[in-house]
């Protein structure tokens, strides 16, 4: 009895597992940038996308993002947002190391000295305001190909789940958005839709807990995918998404255009 136990116990840690290590992190950060400032901050994301990529084939990160932003809660808010993909969520907590950014920059810029690539990156810092920095973790996607290149259209849709009704809320994501978006990938109304739950504690006073990530391959797909109204959806249909509404507060959405991708 106590092998089989044994036994069983470790075939559920290896679903676990196996589980988790198909999980993805991200790390979503919003930007400020000052008018005088955007030169710069461009010169810089040029500059730090080369070390990413260095990231990326040490298995330090499984993918880097940059966006910009055409919509929001306020058009002078963020400008930019970078969304930096882990695969495992202590990486995810303690990112990338300064001596690791140094190691990396140095072996993509080989003219550049120690001191000289510590300065380099803090100027990079400098020239933006990080004014929020979120911790997601995806907890469901749709079935596709999409290919993440520059130029994609997508639009970052925060949440926050009624109190009480946090399992009814991602509930209905998965069993009642889920599928209507599937449909829209299917008739190529759509590229991709991913569900992210914040990875950090919170309270009653959180500004968020969830993020849909909505991906399209120009503003001609998104537009059509706007008018999109699915004929077949029955009543009980219809019934399930309008509950579905009731179980969330839609925050904000921003519309965002990918500038880079590294994977």
């Amino acid at each position: 009895m106590r092998k089989l136990t044994l036994l069983l116990l470790a075939l559920s840690l290896n679903v676990v597992l196996a589980f988790g290590q198909e999980r993805k992190y991200l790390v979503f950060e919003f930007m400020k940038v000052e008018t005088g400032n955007t030169i710069n901050y461009m010169d810089h994301k040029d500059f730090l996308e080369r070390i990413y990529q260095k990231a990326v084939e040490k298995g330090d990160i499984t993918g880097w993002d940059f966006w910009s932003l055409k919509s929001g809660t306020d058009s002078g808010e963020f400008q930019y947002v970078t969304v930096t993909y882990y695969d495992d969520p202590v990486k995810m907590m303690t990112g990338i190391s300064l001596p690791k950014m140094v190691e990396y920059g140095r072996d993509v810029y080989d003219t550049f000295d120690d001191n000289q690539m510590i300065q380099m990156l803090k100027d990079a810092e400098a020239s933006r305001d990080l004014a929020v920095r979120s911790y997601m973790e995806e907890i469901a996607r749709t079935d596709t190909e999409f290919e993440m290149k520059p130029g994609v259209l997508a639009s970052f849709d925060l949440m926050k789940a009624v109190e009480g009704r946090f399992e009814d809320y991602e509930q209905a994501e998965m069993e009642v958005f889920q599928p209507f978006h599937q449909k829209r990938i299917d008739n190529d109304l759509m590229g991709g839709w991913r569900l992210l739950r914040t990875a950090l504690p919170f309270g009653s006073e959180a500004k968020s807990t969830h993020m849909t990530m909505n991906f399209y391959r120009d503003y001609m797909q998104f537009f059509n995918s706007m008018e999109y109204e699915d004929l077949e959806a029955s009543e009980e249909d219809k019934e399930a998404v309008e509950k579905g509404l009731q179980s969330r507060d839609q925050k904000w959405v921003y519309l965002a255009t990918l500038e880079k991708a590294v994977r």
